[in-house]
C-alpha cells in the first residue's frame, strides 16, 4: 500500500537554548507545510513500512542577545526525516484480500529507525537556523495492545547525534549526549479511519558540548497532544492535532496545531 501525504503547521511559544547558545527570553511562531509518501512491503513474511518526509518553515523568532533585543526572520526548507518500520510480532504482511479477511486485530511488538538528515537550511554564523548540520538516528521499540476499540500504545527509543562541526560562530564543534524519548497514546475507533488519540511524550538527555568543554544541563521536557482523523472520501482522511509542552528544562514549550490530508492506495500487481 502507498500513501501520500500533505501538511500544514502552526507552533508558538517560548524556547529555552542551553548556555552554549547566547539567547535568552525566546519567543517563536513558525508555520510549516510539508508533503510525504509511504510505502508499505513485506520483509520475510513481516509488514513494514517507509515514510520520508520534505518540511518547509518559515516565521519571526525573538529574544535577547546578551543585554540587547532582537528579532530575526527564516525561511527555508528544515531537515528531511525518513523511517523504516518492521513488525516483529503480530500483523504479517497481507495481500489486501487477507488483511480484510482477518478475524480480529492482534497484540503488536514492532521496531523501527528513524533518520533526520543535514538537509536544511544552515548558516554556520547565525544562532538561528532551520537545519542542524548534522545527522540524527532514533532506533526505537513499541507495543499496541488492542481491546475492543481501544489501542493502547507505549514506544521507546533513544536519539543519537553526530556532531556538529561547524557550529556557531563558525569554528564551534558541538556535540549532544543521547536523549531519551517515551511515547504513550491511547486511540479510540469510532469507525474505518475515523478515531480520535489521546499522547504524551517524555524526553531526558541530550546535554551538549561546545569544543569539548563541560557538558551543558539534561534536558526534562514533557509534551501532551491529541489527533482526530475524519474520513472524507474513498482512500482519503483527514487528520488535525494538537500538542503542547507542559514542562521542560531545555527545549521548546511549543504549541503546535497541524492539519493533513492523507491519500492511500492499494498496488496492484
Amino acid at each position: 500500500m502507498s500513501f501520500a501525504i500533505v501538511g500544514f503547521a502552526r507552533s508558538s511559544g517560548d524556547v529555552t537554548f542551553d548556555p552554549s547558545i547566547p539567547l535568552t527570553d525566546v519567543n517563536a511562531t513558525l508555520y510549516g507545510p510539508v508533503v510525504g509518501l509511504g510505502q508499505s512491503f513485506g520483509i520475510f513474511g513481516r509488514q513494514a513500512l517507509f515514510t520520508a518526509a520534505l518540511p518547509y518553515a518559515w516565521g519571526n523568532v525573538t529574544g535577547m542577545v546578551g543585554e540587547q533585543s532582537g528579532s530575526v526572520y527564516r525561511s527555508g526548507t528544515a531537515d528531511i526525516k525518513s523511517k523504516i518500520s518492521l513488525n516483529l510480532r503480530g500483523n504479517p504482511a497481507q495481500t489486501p484480500q487477507e488483511f480484510l479477511r482477518r478475524p480480529h486485530r492482534s497484540f503488536i511488538i514492532g521496531t523501527s529507525l528513524t533518520v533526520t538528515s543535514p538537509s536544511g537550511q544552515y548558516g554556520n554564523t547565525k544562532l538561528i537556523n532551520l537545519g542542524t548540520n548534522r545527522w540524527s538516528f532514533k532506533p526505537e521499540i513499541g507495543l499496541s495492545w488492542p481491546v475492543k476499540k481501544f489501542d493502547f500504545d507505549l514506544y521507546t527509543g533513544v536519539w543519537l547525534y553526530t556532531a556538529n562541526a561547524s557550529f556557531y560562530p563558525g569554528t564551534a564543534d558541538r556535540t549532544q549526549s543521547p536523549l531519551t524519548a517515551i511515547q504513550g497514546h491511547v486511540s479510540y475507533t469510532v469507525r474505518r479511519s475515523l478515531w480520535i488519540a489521546f499522547d504524551g511524550t517524555w524526553y531526558a538527555g541530550g546535554a551538549t558540548r561546545a569544543n569539548g568543554g563541560p557538558p551543558t544541563e539534561r534536558q526534562g521536557n514533557t509534551r501532551l497532544g491529541a489527533t482526530l482523523s475524519i474520513p472524507i472520501a474513498k482512500q482519503q482522511s483527514l487528520k488535525i492535532a494538537y500538542s503542547s509542552g507542559v514542562s521542560g528544562t531545555i527545549g521548546s514549550k511549543f504549541n503546535t496545531i497541524s492539519v493533513g490530508w492523507q491519500y492511500a492506495w492499494f498496488n496492484r500487481h
